[in-house]
């Protein structure tokens, strides 16, 4: 009977896109712990045991590609006060405005919310203390590099490119400017410590058909309908949408709202996304792990990781908290 039941899990997870360990990507570095996409975030995550350190990217005026998750420089930097009349009509200082020089001037702290002026979290690293920059992708990439060889581990990297249709139609070309940095620093083809993440379906599109990136790529899924890019995650969740993926990308990045259903720890259910998307050879890397923010459908970090990682069999997780989900998986795993 035994030898039954193990032949038909063999059978079951046959094909199976899964990694045998799961994945701990940095989100925006160490984020709950020291101001997100700065280098001490990004040096912290990498001690703390991550596999990929993740790197959003906008562009400068001057065409630099820099670590920055919005196209705006309001939320994470001083720039109101160091450059009050350069904000646009919608009262945003957008960072394509501003050249690398500038943007070198500004010092970067905890996550603002714009309505009140007041931390997004307000349990995190206390604004004004310390000093923190903007670094370029250049940079980031030299100290993860760094890092990886006087550590003797091999950190990987995880770019998104932020809004690079937005950035078109600006008249530059953020993925233009990408590529060929990643390249000069060893992460393209499949084979690379990379994974590039977009949220835009014809980006994605134009990555592999125009542009001929061979490396791997993760669609991103917002949950929401279908967008003016084409992105449309109700379809994506669908056998005929994950087939249609599986040839475009790797993976797909849901929110834990597509893995974890329901509006309390007594009433949710885990969905099966991850195992079809596997059936098509597909990665799932789930965001986003924060222990001072978790979802109303779980009870604790601990109980996130065990639901997103063995009952919804994601193969990774971004988190703001690192050290948790790296110390999750260890003791899964009786390491």
């Amino acid at each position: 009977m035994k030898f039954i039941l193990s032949l038909l899990v063999l059978l079951a997870t046959a094909g199976s896109a899964r990694s045998a360990t799961p994945l701990v990507i940095a989100h925006r570095g160490a984020s709950g712990y020291l101001p997100e996409h700065t280098l001490a975030a990004k040096a912290m995550a990498h001690a703390m045991g991550a596999d990929f350190l993740e790197q959003d990217l906008v562009l400068t005026k001057d065409n630099v590609p820099i670590v920055l998750h919005d196209i705006h420089l309001d939320t994470v930097t001083n720039v109101a006060r160091i450059f009050p009349e350069r904000h646009r009509p919608d009262g945003h200082y957008y960072a394509l405005d501003f050249t690398l020089a500038e943007i070198r001037q500004l010092q970067v702290s905890e996550r603002l919310n714009l309505k009140d002026a007041q931390p997004e979290f307000p349990g995190r690293f206390p604004t004004g203390q310390s000093s923190f920059h903007i670094s370029t992708l250049e940079e980031e990439l030299q100290l993860v590099q760094g890092l990886n060889k006087s550590t003797g581990r091999s950190v990987g990297i995880y770019p998104e490119l932020k809004k690079a249709q937005w950035h078109r139609s600006q008249g530059q070309d953020l993925t233009r400017a990408v590529l060929p940095i990643l390249t000069r620093y060893g992460y393209a083809g499949k084979d690379a410590q990379c994974w590039l993440q977009s949220f835009e379906l014809s980006e994605v599109h134009l990555l592999r058909a125009e542009l001929g990136w061979t490396g791997k790529i993760l669609l991103l899924l917002e949950g929401g309908p279908k967008d003016a890019d084409g992105n449309d995650t109700q379809f994506a969740c669908t056998e005929a949408g994950l087939k249609e993926l599986s040839h475009l990308v790797d993976g797909i990045g849901p929110a834990f709202g597509s893995l974890i259903t329901g509006t309390s720890p007594s009433n949710r259910r885990v969905t099966s996304l991850a195992t079809r998307a596997h059936a098509h050879h597909l990665a799932v890397h789930a965001y986003t792990v924060r222990a001072d923010a978790l979802p109303k459908t779980v009870a604790s970090t601990d109980d996130l990781h065990h639901l997103v990682l063995e009952e919804a069999q994601a193969d990774g997780v971004f988190s703001d908290f690192p050290d948790l989900s790296v110390r999750w998986i260890h003791r899964a795993k009786g390491h």
